[in-house]
């Protein structure tokens, strides 16, 4: 690398550590003045018949239009994709029982072309466990964690300025179940770095545990630190912190529910406070319903979980005094299987991703209210499962 591009890298590496995040990626506030007009959409998917691989889609915030761009990058199972710190690589898990003739699944480093949002691969590592379903960068962009499902464990690797990922630095096999047919071993199911940049929380669904590890991101390096423990058999599967740093909520896959939980963030340390139903008021949970996803709203008023078999997006307002959730509503997806959404940066739509009828289907943000109201965009996009967002 040329020694001028070399010291702008190195520059760039040093504004993402001192502040957190760049402007690329920073989420902005209700009356910022430099709230980007559009987003590139990098579509993780699970490959088969109809699907190869991450798809990418540039959204306009003015039209609210989704509309396809470049070719699809060609890989394995791109279940959950991330965009880094810098907004100049793109992680994805790879969730396959084998990669590159080892066991375990893979998480795979691609490059952004600043122009054309096209991804170019960098380098790929083995996750030691199989289905990989999860992962998350720290705030520095030094380190990024996965969550592995069927191994039932964690890795971590460092992430070099070129953005090439190192072997795993960090590997944790979660030990035990719980009571749910689906619950005879560990499944870790996601993985989430606190706002302070100091702890991770993950979510393992055959534990019933949500457990926190104490991050060292300098080194790629995570500890087990403390757990809170939910309902036997509720399946905690996402998890996600508001950006005050007091508070984090989990969705609960198996019984339908999401925790609301009190952070200590200086100790590490969740407090369950509050556990609600994800569907409205009066409803019972029927076969082959459960939950998925569960995102906060960038102002940290409201929270999103995502229902599959009853095709809504739960709503709920989040009282920012004691972080307990009122019920909002629950609105349908307008397709089938919603394996998870995405909230744009800027808060003001929601793009929900339906798995099994290849539709993305986007959706306005009342800003005082948190509810949803479809725009009429649907586009095509074979067996979407996750979503990350680059400012343009």
């Amino acid at each position: 690398m040329p020694a001028r591009l070399l010291a702008a890298t190195c520059l760039s590496a040093l504004i993402a550590s001192v502040f957190v995040v760049t402007p690329k990626q920073v989420e902005s506030h209700e009356g910022h003045d430099h709230e980007p007009d559009a987003f590139l959409v990098y579509v993780g998917t699970y490959t088969g018949p109809k699907s190869e691989g991450i798809y990418t889609f540039r959204f306009d915030r003015k039209s609210g239009k989704l509309t396809p761009v470049n070719q699809p990058t060609k890989t394995s199972n791109p279940s959950f994709v991330a965009v880094h710190p810098s907004g100049n690589y793109l992680f994805a898990v790879n969730e396959d029982a084998e990669f590159n003739g080892e066991k375990g699944g893979g998480i795979t480093s691609y490059s952004i072309d600043a122009k054309t949002g096209a991804l170019t691969e960098i380098n790929s590592q083995c996750t030691h466990g199989e289905h990989p379903c999860h992962l998350t960068i720290d705030k520095t962009g030094r380190t990024v964690g996965v969550a592995n499902y069927t191994g039932g464990s964690i890795a971590a690797y460092q992430i070099g300025r070129d953005g090439t990922l190192s072997p795993a630095s960090t590997f944790v096999q979660h030990q035990g179940k719980s009571v749910h047919p689906r619950q005879e071993a560990p499944h870790g199911h996601s993985i989430d770095v606190d706002p302070e940049n100091r702890f991770v929380a993950v979510s393992d669904l055959g534990l019933d545990q949500v457990l926190i590890y104490k991050m060292n991101a300098r080194k790629g390096e995570l500890v087990a630190h403390s757990a809170v423990t939910t309902a036997p058999g509720a399946g905690p599967r996402h998890f996600s912190f508001h950006p005050s740093g007091k508070f984090g909520f989990g969705i609960n896959e198996l019984n339908m529910t999401a925790n609301a939980y009190r952070y200590d963030a200086r100790h590490g340390k969740l407090e369950l406070i509050q556990t609600v139903s994800t569907l409205p008021p009066g409803e019972s949970q029927k076969d082959g319903q459960s939950t998925a996803e569960m995102y906060v709203h960038p102002s940290g008023k409201f929270l999103y979980g995502s229902n599959r078999g009853h095709n809504t997006i739960v709503v709920y307002a989040i009282d920012q005094q004691s972080g307990k959730l009122m019920y909002v509503e629950n609105q349908a997806t307008g397709g089938s299987t919603p394996r998870s959404f995405g909230v744009v940066p800027t808060g003001d739509y929601l793009l929900a991703l339906n798995q099994a009828s290849s539709t993305i289907v986007v959706f306005k943000i009342d800003p005082k209210t948190g509810a949803l109201t479809p725009t009429g965009e649907e586009v095509s996009c074979p067996s979407p499962v996750a979503a990350a967002f680059l400012a343009q």
